[in-house]
């Protein structure tokens, strides 16, 4: 009880709706703010961000619509639609950075209390990594307390402490979807916009290439090198294309780790560029060298695999023998899990 005074006092934490968020997160947002003891408030955004679009169109006279409302059944996406899109939601998420720093400054002042707060941000390690997150929005803070841990790892920290301090809230935070929930969405369960379609990459795989990328240096090569090993239960050619994803992604966004929030570093594989990770922020993301050589590595170990299952079927009982493929699962063994070596 004593606990939940205190966090009543000093911590404030603020659910900032628009017409695409769901009843579920809204839910478990206050659900753990209670927990916690935290003073909670949830405000609507749209008409923040409504304001931005509506000075846009009265200037243009053009009005920006999302993907899901401006093309037909069938019809692919062009470039236009996609920006239209990925703006109408980056507007959202940057409304909710000044909509923080406002609330911050004024709170007090509400709450009869002298001072201001401190605003803490919310983005992992991964989204960083990968540039999964809006330069200027909600990612934007004075501290970031998640900043340098990979989704991975914070799954396991928000189980134990659902455990070891009751916040049960938690445990459904870590089973839920990971959504920006900044599009239109169907039905009023979880949102139907997850991350993970959009980054084309599970938080999984950017653990992976987070510790190969920062602690090993690996660049698309190096990292082709040992992937090739470690995801035997994929072709060489999959794992190609994950690597050479990853890499055009993190040249494309390697900027916005310039503007990263100061993180709590509890781990080493924070692209954190201006305080943990001194690589340059400018990279030509075509990558035209390295990924030839990814693809020959992938050739070449899919040309060995071939000749590993064509010796088994000569053999007639179809087994696999110890022989040339075997590199490609370590010996034969299962499979290593993220973040092992």
């Amino acid at each position: 009880a004593v606990a939940r005074r205190i966090a009543n006092c000093v911590f404030h934490t603020c659910y900032m709706a628009s017409e695409n968020s769901s009843a579920a997160t809204r839910a478990r947002a206050r659900g753990v703010a209670e927990e916690i003891g935290a003073y909670h408030l949830c405000i609507d955004i749209d008409e923040v961000s409504g304001a931005v679009v509506r000075s846009f169109t009265s200037v243009t006279g053009k009005v920006p619509q999302f993907l899901s409302m401006g093309k037909g059944d069938g019809e692919s996406p062009g470039a236009d639609e996609r920006a239209q899109d990925l703006a109408l939601q980056n507007v959202q998420a940057r409304s909710r950075m000044v909509l923080a720093y406002f609330y911050a400054q004024l709170l007090p002042w509400h709450r009869q209390r002298g001072g201001f707060l401190l605003v803490l941000g919310s983005g992992n390690v991964d989204e960083a990594l990968r540039g999964y997150l809006t330069k200027y929005d909600c990612s934007s803070a004075d501290l970031n307390p998640i900043g340098a841990i990979s989704k991975t790892d914070l799954k396991r920290m928000l189980l134990w402490a659902a455990g070891e301090y009751g916040y049960p809230t938690l445990r459904e935070i870590v089973r839920a979807p990971p959504t920006a929930e900044l599009r239109p969405t169907e039905g009023d369960g979880e949102h139907t916009q997850q991350d993970e379609v959009d980054m084309r990459m599970t938080y999984e795989e950017l653990g992976v290439f987070g510790v190969l990328r920062k602690i090993h240096r690996c660049g698309p090569v190096s990292m082709m090198r040992r992937l090739v090993a470690q995801w035997g239960h994929l072709k060489a050619t999959a794992v190609a294309d994950k690597v050479k994803r990853f890499f055009r992604y993190y040249g494309i966004n390697r900027h916005k780790s310039c503007v990263l929030t100061p993180s709590y570093h509890a781990e080493q594989y924070s692209p954190d560029d201006n305080r943990f990770d001194l690589r340059q922020f400018l990279y030509n993301w075509g990558w035209d060298w390295q990924f030839q050589k990814v693809d020959e590595i992938a050739a070449q170990a899919s040309q060995e695999a071939s000749q590993v299952d064509d010796g088994a079927l000569l053999n007639g009982d179809g087994k696999r023998g110890r022989g040339a493929g075997d590199h490609l699962t370590r010996g034969g063994s299962a499979p290593k899990k993220a973040r092992t070596w």
